[in-house]
């Protein structure tokens, strides 16, 4: 969540991994690489596994076409999540096109109730995923062609296919002034003649954005962060200090391994994994599974928008940075570490508030409110090495790991954690109460 496509965080995660599979296999490259091609398999064979009880669910299928897709040309972070929200914003409206089950993100789009609502949902997702990453065309034919196979050739998958075409492109056109893809101006911080770090942060622009269904990437923008003479700012400053440190004595050896495993390559995908497997467990009818994966997306990608707005206003300091200078802060309780190293790389974007925060308070909340709050069992699997997984019992659960390893790592403190978490669910709570409502 907080680092996005290119991060020297995740270079270096995998760099770690590899290097650690490479040193226990002590194999030469002819069996390294024959190893990669059997690692993709896993992967492949696992994600399948662990939504085996599932009927054919397009929604959920193209969800995964769309991830291969992004995974296939280094696309991660703020870029994933506005990709995610096209491509299911569509779906979900194509879909509704056929069966108005619930009210379309554009409710001026035409309605054909006799085409193959289907048909028009993987139109959709393959017209979107075109226009983003036509280097994969391959990829993205063969997915389609695959769906079409379990649709009957007709008039209706026809006019289904021409619909999601349709809904596709008036969706992916009224985003195209969402202001993500305007010039970086970041301009950095400094006076003239001081070195500063060189190092430009990921994707500031995103901080002035256009979020989905929202007036402003400030609607929802908190306080500021706490003062540095206050008690609140000392109890993270030791928190995270004692905890997140590379050398901590107090970090656990299964909080480590926590931290390791969530990279930026898992931490949004591991929501979309959580959601397939309650929607299977459900068997949740077409209309209401793109319903969840449309708002899910929707609340995540605003929260990489409304959380860069609240970042570059305030530019709080990170705790390596934080905990250097300890003794400048003005708080006796604060004692600084001139040496102190975090665990995690600190990504390259303000502290305050938490990307993985805010990230989890959404996600969470849309889940939680189509599936409920009690038991839900599912499995996050490692994106890139099906040897490694996370077991959870709730959504709850899923979303407080994700906020305790920013701590853990040593990249954020808690109140930044706990202030992104409310920002994500009123984001959330938001997009429920105000789209993809029921018409019937």
């Amino acid at each position: 969540m907080e680092r996005a496509c290119g991060s020297v965080h995740d270079m270096m995660n995998s760099e770690v991994r590899q290097n650690r599979i490479g040193s226990r296999l002590k194999s030469n490259f002819s069996k390294e690489a024959k190893m990669n091609v059997l690692k993709s398999a896993i992967v492949g064979l696992a994600l399948v596994s662990v939504n085996a009880s599932a009927r054919a669910d397009v929604i959920a299928d193209w969800n995964n076409t769309a991830m291969d897709v992004m995974k296939a040309v280094n696309i991660a972070g703020n870029p994933w999540t506005r990709s995610m929200a096209l491509v299911n914003v569509s779906m979900s409206d194509a879909v509704n096109s056929v069966q108005n089950r619930y009210s379309r993100y554009i409710p001026e789009l035409p309605v054909d109730p006799k085409a193959s609502a289907e048909a028009a949902a993987a139109a959709a997702a393959r017209e979107i995923l075109m226009r983003q990453y036509p280097g994969q065309k391959e990829r993205i034919e063969a997915a389609f062609a695959e769906t079409l196979k379990s649709i009957p050739d007709s008039p209706a998958r026809a006019s289904g296919i021409d619909l999601g075409a349709k809904v596709a492109d008036a969706v992916f056109m009224e985003r195209q002034s969402d202001a993500t893809n305007m010039p970086d101006t970041y301009r950095p911080l400094t006076t003239p003649g001081v070195w500063v770090p060189t190092t430009p942060p990921l994707f500031p622009q995103y901080a002035t954005a256009k979020p989905w269904g929202m007036e402003s990437a400030s609607q929802f923008r908190p306080g500021p962060p706490p003062a540095l003479n206050s008690a609140l700012y000392a109890r993270d400053y030791n928190e995270t200090k004692e905890m997140g440190g590379v050398k901590s004595t107090k970090r656990t050896d299964a909080q480590s391994d926590a931290v390791r495993f969530w990279t930026q390559a898992n931490l949004g995908p591991a929501w979309f994994q959580a959601a397939r497997q309650a929607s299977a467990r459900h068997d949740l009818p077409l209309a209401d599974s793109a319903r969840v994966f449309a708002l899910m997306s929707m609340a995540l990608a605003n929260c990489f928008i409304i959380d860069w707005d609240a970042k570059f206003q305030y530019n709080f300091w990170r705790p390596i940075t934080a905990i250097r200078n300890g003794d400048q802060d003005g708080n006796d309780a604060t004692e600084r570490a001139a040496s102190w190293q975090p665990l995690n790389t600190t990504p390259m974007h303000p502290e305050y508030p938490s990307q993985a925060g805010i990230n989890a308070g959404a996600a969470r909340t849309v889940l939680e409110a189509v599936f409920g709050t009690g038991t839900e069992d599912f499995v996050a699997i490692d994106t890139s090495d099906a040897r490694l997984s996370r077991k959870f019992t709730s959504f709850a659960q899923m979303a407080q790991e994700h906020k305790e390893v920013r701590i853990w790592g040593g990249i954020h403190f808690r109140n930044s954690l706990e202030v992104g978490d409310a920002m994500g669910r009123q984001v959330a709570e938001h997009l429920l109460a105000n789209y993809m409502k029921p018409v019937r």
